[in-house]
């Protein structure tokens, strides 16, 4: 037996009617928020001349656009429920009490959301970086209030929560160097070896793969350590970010084949037998084996 009358099939469907329109207006707020976010996006990256701004304005653009759809959600949500008869005022009161209880055990949780804002706010992270946090490496694929992804060398992918980030290496900002040291032999002239390494590294910079790349000319700090069986070069170029890896390994290349055309040794680790002497001060004597007869 039907249990409802006319007036009130009229306030339930006019209620229901309310609740399509609430939905209507918040998947059209959706819509508008995402145009206006992507005109804002376009309008800001046609003064940006270089790919960091372009990488923020990006980051900046995705995390307005979930904020945006977050936001939305909720008040639509809240709007639905009281037009369906249903009382926010307990939902919020018991909400507030339930956040208050979880607040306690997800604290890290919350920590992350405060890191993560401060991180976009402060321009610390960008998506396409390539950065350094917690111990990993790689480049940042997606970057919100929640977590950093990042995906390193071997293609291995790391979700780094926001809340244990503590500090950032950033390795994409403005322009990096391309650290090299430069192991020669004691017995090679350190004056020749500047020489060639500047040679080499003058021939680098002047082909059109690598003029864009290169910032400076090469700069040698000198001898860097007496190593055990080396002497110890270091040297540096100041490189585009990003680029100073593939510079570093085909200046190495490049170095090798110049060290090879010019004699100079590249040396490796010398062993010295020692085979012990007696209390008088002789010593017994050290037997080599004979190739011809085996011994």
């Amino acid at each position: 037996m039907n249990n409802f009358s006319f007036p009130e099939y009229l306030y339930f469907s006019r209620n229901l009617l309310r609740v399509l329109v609430i939905l209507l207006l918040a998947w059209l707020l959706m819509w508008l928020s995402r145009r206006l976010i992507r005109i804002f996006r376009d309008y800001t990256r046609k003064p940006a001349t270089s790919a960091e701004d372009k990488r923020r304005i990006e980051t900046l653009a995705r995390m307005f656009h979930y904020i945006s759809t977050v936001a939305i959600s909720l008040v639509a949500g809240m709007l639905a429920l009281s037009e369906l008869g249903i009382s926010i005022a307990p939902i919020l009161g018991a909400a507030g009490v339930v956040g208050l209880a979880v607040g306690f055990g997800a604290q890290s949780l919350i920590k992350d959301f405060f890191n993560g804002f401060f991180m976009l706010l402060e321009n610390q992270i960008r998506q396409g970086d390539v950065v350094e946090v917690c111990g990993k490496t790689g480049v940042v694929e997606d970057v919100n209030l929640r977590y950093v992804r990042l995906r390193d060398f071997e293609g291995s992918v790391h979700y780094v929560p926001n809340g244990l980030i503590t500090t950032v290496t950033n390795k994409s900002r403005g322009y990096a160097y391309a650290l090299i040291d430069v192991s020669i032999a004691y017995r090679e002239s350190i004056e020749e070896v500047c020489e060639v390494m500047r040679e080499v590294a003058g021939k680098l910079r002047a082909e059109e793969n690598f003029a864009d790349k290169i910032l400076e000319d090469l700069d040698i700090a000198g001898v860097q350590e007496w190593g055990d069986s080396a002497v110890v070069l270091r040297c540096r170029f100041k490189t585009v970010a990003l680029e100073q890896w593939g510079v570093r390994r085909e200046y190495l290349r490049r170095l090798k084949d110049a060290f090879d055309a010019r004699g100079i040794e590249i040396p490796y680790p010398h062993l010295t037998l020692y085979a012990g002497k007696n209390k008088d001060g002789s010593a017994p004597a050290f037997r080599v084996a004979d190739n011809d007869d085996g011994a």
